[in-house]
C-alpha cells in the first residue's frame, strides 16, 4: 500500500499519442473504494497531496456536510500524516451549489458560536452577526445590533437589563429556515450540544443523544451528562423518568445484555487466571533458560 500522495503503478493502459507513438497511462488505486482509475478520474487534495477518485471524494464531502454541522472537512485518509483539511475551493468544485451554500452557512454559524466576541442577533427577523465588547470583569455587557438596533444582553440574549440578573432558565436558540435564530423551549426539536455547542436536531428516537462532533452523550431533555450511565439509570427517577422513548421491557433487555457481557468477561478472567498460575513456572523457567543461554554466548572462553 503506497503512502498518501504517492501513486501506485499497479497496471498500465496503452494508448496512441498524436505523433503515433505508443504511450502508457498509469492506473491509481483509490484508498476509499480500492478500485483503480486513470489520473483524469482522480483528485489530489492541495493540503496533504492525498489522492482519491473523484466519485468517492464527492460522496465523502456530501456526507460530511450533512453530518458535520460546519466543522472543517478533513482528509478521508485516517492515517494521513499531514492531517489535511479540504479548502473551500475544492469543496465548491465537487458538490452542488446548494450544498456548498449550506456548508458555508453551517461553517459561519459554528465560527460565531465558538467566538466569544461574536453572537447572533436574537431577533427572529434579523440575520446579523453582532460584535461583543470584551468585559474585564466577565459580566454580561449590552450588545447593539447594527441592523435592527436592538440592544440585548450578551449572556441571555434578552433585552438589556441593567438592574437585574439574567434568568436562571436558559432558553434554547435554534436557526430558522431563513437563517435567523429564534428561542425555543425544552421540547424544541433543535438544541445545542452541552460541550461543543453544535446544533443537533432530533426528529425521533430515544432521548439519549450522542453528539457526532465531540462524541458527548447527554439527555435530550435536561442536557445531563450520560457518558458513564451505561445502564441508563437517569431515566428511572427525577424529571426525566420514563422519558427515554423505549418500553420498559426494551430497557431491561438492554441492561440484561450489558450485565451478561460483564459476567462473561468475569468468567473468562476466572477461568484463565488458574491456567496462567499453573503455566507461570514453565514460562519463568523458559525465560531463565533463555537468559542463561544468552549469557553463556557472551561470556569469554576460560583458559
Amino acid at each position: 500500500m503506497a503512502s498518501a500522495g504517492k501513486i501506485c503503478y499497479h497496471s498500465m493502459t496503452t494508448g496512441i499519442s498524436e505523433a503515433g507513438e505508443l504511450s502508457l497511462e498509469p492506473l491509481v488505486t483509490c484508498k476509499l473504494c480500492l478500485c483503480e482509475y486513470s489520473l483524469d478520474k482522480m483528485t489530489t487534495l492541495h493540503a496533504c497531496n492525498c489522492i482519491f477518485c473523484t466519485s468517492c471524494l464527492k460522496q465523502y464531502m456530501q456526507l460530511a456536510i450533512r453530518e458535520g454541522c460546519g466543522s472543517p472537512i478533513t482528509c478521508p485518509d485516517m492515517v494521513c500524516l499531514n492531517h489535511g483539511t479540504l479548502q473551500d475551493v475544492e469543496i465548491s468544485n465537487l458538490v452542488p451549489v446548494d450544498q456548498f451554500q449550506l456548508y458555508q452557512q453551517l461553517k459561519l454559524e459554528r465560527e460565531v458560536h465558538l467566538d466569544p466576541l461574536r453572537t447572533w442577533c436574537p431577533s427572529a427577523d434579523c440575520q446579523t452577526v453582532c460584535q461583543i465588547e470584551p468585559s474585564e470583569s466577565g459580566q454580561p455587557v449590552p450588545v447593539k445590533c447594527q441592523a435592527c438596533y436592538l440592544t440585548f444582553c450578551s449572556s441571555c440574549k434578552e433585552p438589556w437589563h441593567l438592574e437585574r440578573a439574567c434568568r436562571d432558565s436558559q432558553l434554547i436558540v435554534a436557526p430558522s429556515e431563513e437563517g435567523a435564530l429564534i428561542k425555543m423551549d425544552t421540547e424544541a426539536p433543535v438544541k445545542q450540544c452541552p460541550v461543543c455547542r453544535i446544533y443537533i436536531e432530533r426528529n425521533e428516537g430515544c432521548a439519549q443523544m450522542m453528539c457526532k462532533n465531540c462524541k458527548h452523550t447527554f439527555c435530550w431533555y435536561c442536557l445531563q451528562n450520560l457518558d458513564n450511565d451505561i445502564f441508563l439509570r437517569h431515566y428511572d427517577k427525577g424529571p426525566c423518568r420514563n422519558k427515554l422513548g423505549h418500553s420498559r421491557a426494551s430497557v431491561m433487555w438492554n441492561r440484561t445484555q450489558i450485565v451478561g457481557i460483564l459476567v462473561g468477561l468475569g468468567i473468562i478472567a476466572l477461568v484463565t487466571s488458574p491456567l496462567l498460575l499453573l503455566a507461570s513456572p514453565c514460562i519463568i523457567c523458559c525465560v531463565c533458560k533463555s537468559c542463561r543461554g544468552k549469557k553463556k554466548k557472551h561470556e569469554p572462553p576460560t583458559t
